[in-house]
């Protein structure tokens, strides 16, 4: 088993007071606690207290990046406006960058019609590629979302049940395989012995990821892991 849990959060990705989503959330978080080494956390967008005159890494909120940043995937809970994502959800995501790179996510759509937030889906996929996500096989539609759970809040419908449940094994098993990608193998062979110890608890971290900055004019970013805490640190270079 993992020499530490996988931490996995659920982003509810919409500010929207009253929002049945939120009630999707808690199902989601409580599914991914039957599993064992996960620990989990329901993030809710409206405590990060982003300003709405800025926008990317500048307003980052410390703690939704230090938390990402120590995860190990993530899954996004959200409904669907107008055949897309909420605008909230896209000012979180954008104000992080490296903390996000070769993380799984899984994704539940919801909406009050029949295609429980298909068209959301489709839509925040090369978003949350761009940011750089990994995306999974699977993901969960959950339609008419008013009457799909009993009052205890738990779904009705045992198709959907399994079909969650098989997000959440596709889901952990990426985690698994990437964070022992982050940790152990470098993106190149020249960068094999290319190491910094970890601001957090000195231990020689991994180059896993160059990334490209282009809010920044073209710097890279070279970002590393380390083994032993799970966080993760990036150094500018210069423009390739």
């Amino acid at each position: 088993m993992a020499d530490r849990p996988y931490r996995i959060p659920v982003l509810r990705g919409t500010v929207r007071k009253g929002a049945r989503s939120a009630g999707v959330a808690r199902w989601v978080a409580s599914r991914l606690t039957e599993q064992p080494d996960v620990e989990t956390r329901i993030i809710e967008l409206e405590t990060l207290s982003l300003p709405a005159n800025n926008e990317g890494t500048s307003i980052r909120s410390q703690e939704f990046s230090d938390l990402v940043d120590q995860s190990d995937g993530l899954i996004i809970v959200s409904p669907e406006y107008n055949h897309g994502y909420p605008a909230s959800l896209k000012h979180v995501l954008d104000t992080n960058y490296t903390e996000y790179v070769h993380k799984p996510v899984g994704l539940v759509g919801v909406s009050t019609g029949a295609l429980g937030g298909a068209r959301m889906i489709e839509n925040l996929l090369p978003v949350l590629r761009a940011v750089g996500l990994v995306l999974i096989q699977r993901d969960v539609t959950i339609g008419n979302v008013a009457g799909a759970f009993d009052d205890e809040e738990q779904h009705t419908d045992e198709g959907t049940v399994h079909r969650l449940d098989g997000m959440v094994r596709e889901l952990l098993w990426m985690a698994a395989t990437l964070r022992q990608g982050r940790e152990a193998v470098p993106t190149r062979l020249e960068f094999a012995t290319d190491t910094i110890a970890c601001s957090d608890c000195g231990t020689p971290m991994n180059h896993h990821a160059t990334l490209i900055d282009e809010e920044a004019g073209g710097f890279s970013a070279r970002v590393h892991a380390c083994p032993a805490c799970g966080g993760s640190t990036a150094e500018r270079g210069g423009i390739e």
